[in-house]
């Protein structure tokens, strides 16, 4: 799930701003091309840096898809995490739900706006996952954690069940970002308003004690 959108380099080492840089490109490029435009050249050059430096960082082609993923997870969870920083520092279970609500239709939205090239690139490596293992192995340890981080926020607001409903939460957002940017809804997604009240409506059927 998209929370935070904007895809940014680091300048704290040169090391870091190069790594970041190549996943940021890889990310660019399955969005455009798919997985066949993603080559460790074509990272080269998208990234602007000199030939044979992807390939230095990402071996094989597998490690490209691997560095690619982990970026993404970790643009994708900036806003989240700090959400659940504050729910357990300052809120109570009112102000966690409020705040919750905020960030899921804000987060959905820009997802399917700003977002989009980072949408388009998760979809991409879901599928290639399916054929990889390995890949597999780590996108659902990602996707794992990201339905912890969830189940503690609904505990904080006081859900009844926050493991099981965590999963239905994250799995309907799945949904909307899936059927807005590759599916019949495509023409036709929702608006910021859309999300906000179909949003609402979820988390007071997830936080009912039934």
């Amino acid at each position: 799930m998209i929370l935070s959108m904007t895809l940014t380099t680091s300048t704290t080492s040169p090391s870091t701003d190069r790594a970041r840089r190549i996943a940021d490109a890889a990310i660019t490029l399955l969005a455009e091309r798919g997985l066949r435009g993603l080559t460790h050249r074509a990272v080269d050059a998208a990234a602007g840096l000199p030939e044979g430096s992807t390939s230095n960082h990402a071996r094989t082609r597998a490690a490209l898809l691997t560095v690619a993923l982990d970026r993404l997870a970790e643009v994708e969870a900036a806003g989240f995490d700090q959400t659940a920083h504050d729910s357990r520092e300052v809120l109570g279970p009112r102000e966690v739900r409020e705040q919750l609500a905020a960030v899921l239709a804000g987060g959905l939205h820009l997802a399917l706006t700003e977002g989009r090239t980072l949408t388009a690139a998760r979809f991409e490596l879901a599928l290639e996952a399916g054929r990889r293992p390995e890949l597999r192995a780590r996108y659902n340890s990602l996707g794992s954690g990201f339905v912890q981080a969830v189940a503690a926020l609904l505990t904080a607001a006081g859900c009844p069940a926050p493991d099981r409903r965590a999963r239905y939460l994250v799995s309907w957002c799945e949904g909307i970002l899936f059927n807005a940017t590759a599916g019949a809804g495509q023409a036709n997604p929702p608006s910021a308003e859309d999300l906000a009240v179909e949003v609402g409506l979820l988390l007071t059927a997830v936080l009912t004690d039934s």
